[in-house]
């Protein structure tokens, strides 16, 4: 079962959602780092369950405890061991579907693959997983923070049919201000429709999905490459690995393909006072040709409705014999909310790799983007 990922900082998660604890490896930190423990623990917060009544009410501290990889507040350059203990879990709320598959549920498709699964939670395929990437991300996020200038902010760019209205100049610049609003949609009116939404079905058993938007700002152009390893396909892979995740797109996305090349090509010009490259237009959404152009990367993941629900519904078991299932168990009715800090975690999970091998690649290129006077010893 592959669970690592990244060519250089290269990050393997492990753990279930009802086992002991769940955590991440990350190997390829260059040494001497300050390490941000106080920021990496403030991203698992943002993550954690039982924020407020919108979320799952299983309520996870999700402390962090480091391992290895950390001497006197700095990386040493060894693997670096996070993991969150898990102490709020229930495992009886599953024992009825320890032979039941959940529809849409990974439940199914996981027995058949392995022949053996961990039906409490969810097991491996609980978005608890992402507890690793999370903590990996916030030290990706402080590298790309001081050494390029780099702020990742995401946010809800709608629920069901509720959309945000959220124009391009009113795109948040903080994830505190994100963060102000219990779902994660930094406008008041369109919040609040959303939460009525929300818990209208939450009480009802049902579920909702949703789309997270995400701005990338002071991205330098040159990151990713030109065929296998372009940028917004390291994206889409890293973004679609995210549970319930189901759509991915950069720029204009689908809807350019409504528009002609005249109107939907990005012109160039020379940004005055600065010097810097630019374009009139980011309909390509930051990233031509497989690269980085300089210009803000934009994207947008799609979530599908919560699986687990508890309105009854026809299923099968493991025998293959019809049957009918109402869920148990503490589950979101709309992931979206605690989906925004993952999807800005695996965004910075891709480009803190794509930063450490353009830097190892071109050092030149480095001196040039980097906000430091020499390429650090490793």
């Amino acid at each position: 079962m592959p669970s690592s990922w990244g060519k250089i900082f290269r990050v393997s998660t492990y753990g279930e959602s009802h086992g002991t604890s769940v955590g991440v490896v990350v190997d390829g930190v260059p040494a001497g780092l300050p390490f941000p423990e106080e920021e990496i623990q403030k991203d698992l917060t943002r993550r954690r369950p039982g924020q407020n009544d919108l979320t799952t009410p299983r309520d996870e501290k999700d402390r962090m405890v480091v391992e290895s990889g950390v001497f006197q507040g700095k990386t040493t350059g060894s693997p670096i061991l996070m993991k969150v203990n898990n102490q709020n879990t229930i495992g009886s709320d599953y024992d009825e579907m320890a032979h039941v598959f959940r529809p849409s549920h990974a439940d199914y498709t996981y027995s058949e693959k392995y022949g053996h699964r961990a039906h409490v939670g969810g097991g491996r395929s609980s978005v608890r997983e992402t507890i690793g990437r999370v903590a990996a991300a916030g030290l990706a996020r402080v590298i790309l923070e001081r050494e390029l200038g780099i702020s990742t902010v995401g946010w809800v760019d709608s629920v069901g049919t509720i959309d945000s209205n959220i124009s391009e100049s009113e795109y948040p610049t903080s994830r505190d201000f994100v963060d102000n609003f219990p779902t994660r949609c930094p406008k008041q009116s369109s919040n609040d429709a959303m939460e009525t939404l929300i818990r209208k079905l939450r009480d009802e058993g049902d579920s909702v999905g949703g789309v997270v938007k995400i701005a990338v700002r002071n991205l330098p152009p040159g990151l990713g490459d030109p065929v296998y390893d372009k940028l917004e396909a390291d994206l889409a892979k890293a973004i679609l690995s995210i549970s319930a995740c189901k759509g991915f797109e950069v720029g204009s996305g689908f809807s350019g393909t409504r528009q002609t090349g005249r109107v939907h090509n990005d012109e160039f010009y020379i940004e005055a006072g600065t010097g810097k490259v630019k374009t009139k237009t980011n309909n390509s959404g930051g990233i031509q040709g497989g690269i980085s152009n300089g210009m803000d990367l934009i994207l947008r993941a799609a979530f599908k409705p919560t699986s687990t629900i508890k309105i009854e519904q026809k299923t099968i078991n493991d025998k293959k014999e019809e049957t009918v299932l109402k869920a148990k168990g503490r589950h979101d009715a709309c992931v979206l909310p605690r989906a925004v800090p993952i999807v800005e975690a695996v965004v910075n999970l891709v480009l803190v790799d794509a930063y450490l091998y353009q830097r190892a690649l071109q050092p030149k290129w480095f001196m040039k983007y980097a906000n430091l006077d020499s390429i650090p010893e490793q």
